[in-house]
């Protein structure tokens, strides 16, 4: 488009049609930014439910010959950035890369470039990073590290969903119902001109039969911006609602009792959706064995959490268990139900059951129980506890460490057992292939952790993961969870310290009540302690 060469320099050239020409285009351009205006501004749907338990993921193991503590930040929305760190004690790291990629299958096989994670200036052996996780279902984060000793690679399984629709925060919604505003003014003003006075000459005034087109033009404007606004509503509530629908919820189990002490359960698939490739983990007839038992069930009396039981139903048919209850008193029981997919996908049922008083038979194998003080309805300076008495006289103390505990900080919680004259056991044995289990449970039961001395991940989940590491081979004792797991291997399984930690990070604040679970010389004790989080 040719310029005036001499006069006024801002009139274009109205026979080349410069005039109606970019009122045109700027039309376009307005009514091209209104639609994405209008998604933006009505994307403001309700939070829903996340899933059970803590959402971030904890885990403590080596990276050949680096021990590592990695704590993964999982996004609420899928697609989204999970947060990670990585501590270690090793002062000769001078690498550590991390990427994302899925548990198993040819997704693991083909690693896309690692991102190099950022070391801490104020401490050395602190690192962080950011990665993207694009689709849901079971996934993990593999962290390669380099440093004077060699190199090591570790995996941590991952399960990625959407735990939740994301409010707008409502200054911007301010912001953009402004935009909004201005765009449609501006493209109705924009027609109205270009009807009225895109072909007149440049200083001309309108007439009659002009404004009244303007008028015209800019009430049909009107019309088709309002009913671009409702159309683009009506598109953007829909996906919304499509999203929300595939945020993962916890499934249920349905507990019945029937004669004789017989508690059957009826799981429900999860709620996982299909729109980010989850559609595999809602079947139910594909669990896999985690510390050899296809259900580990944890029965909590409430509102005290006085009573406590963890045990192992049988399944006789796919997604239908059955467990004959031991003696157990009356009263109204939370149900959480770990199970593993075939893909190393972990979910927790939830369900909630009334008992009578049952007069079960004995407790055999890895069933344990615990009845005590209810946990105090409110938080008081005397709530943290750090001695749990056992059943021999002994007694478990926690390392609590000074200070107040914190929510969303990752720490080790180390418990020793100690026998009646307070001196460390000699008699500690693994409990279903660890060194001990540990239940976080909040006290209005919306947080449920089932944690272990190598982290919130399932075992099974991790066997996945390891065997899929460059050199992992099926009769590699390296690559079984057990040889990652802190202080314990393959070779020394059968002597235990009296000590056992779990690495996990309370998800917020409130009053909680922990379980610790160890076996001694072929018994099952459980410490019991209650902490205050700010």
């Amino acid at each position: 488009m040719e310029r005036v060469n001499k006069g006024d320099e801002r009139v274009l050239n109205v026979r080349n049609g410069g005039p109606k020409f970019g009122r045109v285009r700027l039309l376009r351009f307005h009514l091209c930014l209104l639609p994405f205006a209008v998604c933006l501004l009505l994307f403001s749907p309700s939070p829903a439910r996340a899933h059970v338990g803590s959402p971030d993921v904890f885990f403590e193991g080596n990276a050949g010959p680096y021990p590592l503590f990695v704590t993964l930040r999982l996004p609420l929305v899928i697609p989204g950035v999970a947060e990670i760190e990585i501590r270690t004690q090793s002062s000769d790291l001078r690498e550590v890369r991390i990427v994302p990629l899925r548990l198993a299958g040819a997704g693991s096989q083909y690693a896309p470039a690692p991102d190099v994670a950022v070391r801490s200036k104020q401490a050395p052996k602190f690192f962080t990073g950011s990665l993207w996780l694009m689709e849901g279902g079971a996934l993990q984060v593999r962290v390669m590290v380099a440093g004077a000793r060699g190199h090591g690679e570790l995996a941590v399984p991952v399960p990625s969903v959407a735990q939740r629709v994301l409010r707008m925060q409502p200054p911007l919604g301010v912001l953009l119902l402004g935009m909004l505003a201005l765009l449609a003014a501006g493209a109705i003003s924009i027609a109205g001109a270009g009807a009225r006075e895109a072909t007149l000459e440049p200083g001309a005034k309108p007439a009659e039969c002009g404004l009244r087109r303007g008028r015209v033009a800019m009430t049909i404007a009107a019309a088709l911006v309002l009913a671009l606004i409702v159309l683009g509503g009506s598109w953007w509530n829909a996906e919304a609602a499509r999203y929300a629908r595939n945020v993962y919820k916890p499934p249920l189990v349905h507990a019945t009792l029937e004669p004789g002490g017989r508690l059957l359960l009826r799981g429900e698939p999860g709620h996982l959706g299909t729109r980010f490739g989850l559609g595999s983990e809602t079947r139910l007839d594909d669990l896999i064995p985690d510390h050899n038992h296809l259900m580990h069930l944890f029965l909590v009396r409430v509102p005290g959490m006085d009573a406590f039981w963890h045990l192992h139903p049988d399944q006789i048919e796919p997604g239908v268990f059955v467990e004959r209850l031991p003696s157990m008193p009356p009263g109204r029981y939370r149900i959480f139900a770990d199970i593993v997919h075939g893909s190393g996908f972990p979910e927790t049922q939830v369900g909630e059951v009334t008992l009578p008083a049952t007069a079960g038979a004995a407790m055999t194998g890895d069933d344990c129980s615990w009845t005590g003080p209810p946990l105090p309805a409110r938080a008081t300076t005397d709530t943290d506890s750090r001695i749990s008495m056992l059943p021999d006289g002994g007694r478990m103390v926690w390392q609590r460490p000074v200070g107040a505990l914190k929510a969303k900080v990752a720490e080790s919680f180390q418990f020793i057992v100690e026998d009646a004259e307070g001196k460390p056991v000699q008699d500690m044995e693994p409990y279903m292939g660890m060194a001990g289990h540990a239940e976080f449970i909040g006290a209005d039961f919306a947080v449920f952790a089932h944690v272990h001395p190598s982290g919130s991940v399932s075992m099974a989940a991790l066997d996945i993961a390891q065997s899929e590491l460059p050199g992992a081979s099926g009769d590699d004792s390296s690559s079984s969870p057990m040889s990652g797991m802190p202080g314990m291997s393959a070779s020394t399984a059968s002597h235990l310290d009296a000590s056992v930690s779990f690495p996990y990070g309370f998800p917020r604040p409130g009053v909680y009540r922990i379980f610790v679970e160890i076996k001694r010389a072929g018994r099952v004790e459980t410490g019991v302690f209650d902490a205050r989080v700010e």
